[in-house]
C-alpha cells in the first residue's frame, strides 16, 4: 500500500505540480501583491480544485467530459477570466504598494478558475484513474487517494504563490517590478493556447 501511495505521489507530482492556469496564476499574483495578499486566491484555488477532485472520485467529470460542448465552454470562460488575469497581474501596484493593494483577485476568482480548468479535470483525472493503492477495496482506495492528492493540491498551491511572492520581496524597484509581473503575465496568456488547444 505504501508503495501504491509512492506511486501515485511520483506520478502526481508532474502532472498537478506543472505551469497551468492555475500555478501560474498563483506565481503572478504573489510576485504581483505578495504572499499575504495572495492567500484568499490561494485557497479558492485550493477549494475548486477540491471540488474537481471530488467530481473525479464520483464520476460526474465523465459526463462534463463526454459533452464537447459543454467542454469548450469551459475552456473559453477559463481562457477569458486568464486574459482579465494577466491584465491585473500586469498592471499591479509594485513596489511596498503591491503587498497592502486591495485589488487582488480574492477566493471566488481563484475557486472560478480551479472549477473551469480544463488541465485541472486532465492531470487530476489521469493520475486519479490510473492509479490504485488499497486495489481490494474500493472505499480506502477512494479515501487514500482523496487525501493523498489534497495533500498534493496543499503542497503545490503554497509553493507556487511562495515562488512568487519571494519575487516580489525583491522587485521593490518600479522598472524591474512592472517587468517581472509582467512576464507572468504572459505565461499565462500562453497557458490559455493550450486550454483552447485541448492539451
Amino acid at each position: 500500500m505504501a508503495d501504491n501511495l509512492l506511486f501515485l505521489w511520483l506520478a502526481a507530482l508532474p502532472l498537478m505540480g506543472s505551469p497551468g492556469p492555475a500555478t501560474l496564476s498563483l506565481a503572478g499574483l504573489g510576485s504581483a501583491f505578495g504572499f499575504r495578499v495572495g492567500l484568499p486566491y490561494m485557497f479558492g484555488i485550493i477549494v475548486g480544485t477540491m471540488v474537481v477532485l471530488l467530481m473525479i472520485a464520483t464520476g460526474v467529470t465523465t459526463l462534463v467530459l463526454a459533452q464537447p460542448i459543454l467542454l469548450a465552454i469551459l475552456s473559453g470562460i477559463a481562457g477569458v477570466y486568464i486574459l482579465y488575469l494577466a491584465v491585473k497581474i500586469a498592471t499591479a501596484p509594485v513596489g511596498q504598494v503591491a503587498a497592502t493593494s486591495e485589488n487582488a483577485p480574492a477566493f471566488l476568482p481563484g475557486f472560478s478558475l480551479a472549477i473551469a480548468n480544463p488541465k485541472a479535470f486532465a492531470a487530476i483525472g489521469a493520475v486519479y484513474s490510473s492509479h490504485s493503492i488499497a486495489p481490494d477495496n474500493l472505499i480506502v482506495d477512494t479515501t487514500c487517494k482523496l487525501l493523498a492528492l489534497t495533500v498534493v493540491i496543499l503542497v503545490f498551491s503554497v509553493i507556487w504563490l511562495a515562488f512568487g511572492a519571494t519575487f516580489s520581496k525583491f522587485l521593490r524597484n518600479p522598472m524591474i517590478g512592472r517587468a517581472t509581473n509582467i512576464v507572468f503575465a504572459v505565461m499565462l496568456v500562453l497557458s490559455v493556447g493550450s486550454l483552447w488547444l485541448g492539451k
